[in-house]
């Protein structure tokens, strides 16, 4: 069940970063600029943001595995009509389809495991989780770097729809329902908008979204930048770029599996306090390099896979925090959860093409979105005033 867990939350990962080795290739073939490609990457972030808005109550209402199914039914289209769009605006238009339907996939899974688990036991769960979702990085440009060695960058989609059918099938056999009728709630629109406010007034709640969503918008200005980076500002090639994204998402993965070692020993918010102070070093120590050429690539790779390693360590512990203080609404506080972190995501990926495709413009967003995290952190979190969490589940389905 956790395999299948960790899978739903990789399909976002996926539909994001298996077109990455074909962004210039779809600048040329589409005879756009890149600005406008990466704002297809963008529409992708705002489709998953506010399908999870939308999404997140539905399973609180009537449960997970219906919203789930068809939110994965609607990626598979979306995925299949953009392997013949015409233009980068209709291909834009898609890619936001295809975010809403992966939306229900992440906030699903995320809610299925606040309904099974809190506290520390969650906090793990979680780092055991983005080993699965630390995959789809790795493999994502990969596969698309071996498509477009066979096809087109409209082959890209063609896997996306089989990927898409499949995490469906398996969804429908092996997920049972995990939030029962007893526990839905109701309440309409009006209800909805009640649940919303109710957390938008916790403080720490929010500061602890936040501090996932620009955490989420250091990882993302890499994302949407580093194809550029490193194909056009180094000349490398597709594959060579794959590996290189590859050392990243190796470097995120190892954080947050040594992340369950830490938690033996200290609470998540010390780890994640911790993390972005040193992330946001690291950041300032990648802005410095890239702005003076200092190093050359080994000065621009080496601080950044080290950011994204602290951003690994950040990633389990602030959404385990934020959403063991709201199990009455899981669903739709893992929404906002999720809106908040796509949401500022898809605010850093054009920012990046504003600012220019070289090294600097995606080192001062990396590094903006880290100095912010441990701004908000310390500041409206307060991780020292948080209470020490509990490791037991939540239910007793959640040993089993």
């Amino acid at each position: 069940m956790v395999l299948v867990l960790g899978f739903l939350t990789a399909l976002g990962p996926l539909t994001i970063d298996m077109y990455l080795p074909s962004l210039p290739t779809i600048t040329d073939d589409l005879q756009t600029t890149a600005a406008s490609v990466q704002l297809t990457l963008t529409g992708t972030l705002v489709g998953l943001a506010f399908g999870q808005l939308l999404v997140g109550p539905l399973s609180d209402a009537f449960g997970r595995r219906f919203p789930l199914l068809a939110g994965i039914a609607v990626h598979v289209l979306a995925s299949v009509f953009c392997v013949i769009a015409p233009n980068v605006a209709v291909l834009g238009t898609l890619r936001v389809l295809q975010g809403l339907g992966a939306a229900a996939a992440t906030v699903v899974a995320t809610a299925m495991v606040r309904d099974l688990f809190t506290g520390l036991a969650a906090a793990r769960l979680f780092s055991r989780l983005m080993l699965v979702v630390g995959v789809a990085p790795i493999l994502a440009p990969t596969i698309g770097g071996l498509v477009l060695n066979w096809t087109s960058w409209r082959g890209v989609f063609v896997v996306l729809t089989v990927i898409g059918v499949t995490i469906m099938a398996v969804s429908a056999i092996v997920l049972p329902e995990t939030l029962p009728p007893a526990q839905r709630r109701g309440g309409g629109v009006l209800g909805t908008a009640r649940d919303y406010g109710r957390l938008l007034t916790d403080r720490v709640y929010v500061g602890l979204i936040l501090v996932a969503g620009l955490a989420m918008a250091a990882l993302f200005a890499y994302v949407s930048g580093s194809s550029y980076v490193f194909q056009d500002g180094y000349g490398m090639s597709e594959q060579e770029f794959a590996l290189v994204f590859a050392g990243g998402a190796i470097g995120l993965i190892a954080a947050t599996q040594f992340n369950v070692r830490l938690l033996r020993r200290w609470t998540p918010q010390q780890i994640m306090s911790g993390a972005l102070v040193a992330g946001t070093v690291f950041g300032l120590i990648l802005l410095i390099l890239a702005g003076t050429g200092t190093g050359g690539l080994p000065g621009i790779l080496i601080p950044l896979w080290l950011v994204l390693a602290m951003v690994g360590f950040a990633m389990p512990n602030a959404p385990a925090l934020a959403l063991s203080r709201h199990g009455e609404a899981a669903g739709t506080a893992a929404a906002l959860l999720g809106a908040v972190q796509f949401g500022v995501g898809a605010l850093a990926a054009p920012l990046v093409g504003v600012l220019g495709v070289g090294a600097v413009a995606m080192a001062v967003v990396v590094f903006g979105g880290m100095l912010a995290a441990t701004l908000v952190c310390y500041l409206i979190v307060r991780p020292g005033r948080l209470p020490a969490e509990r490791s037991e589940p939540a239910v007793a389905v959640a040993v089993h």
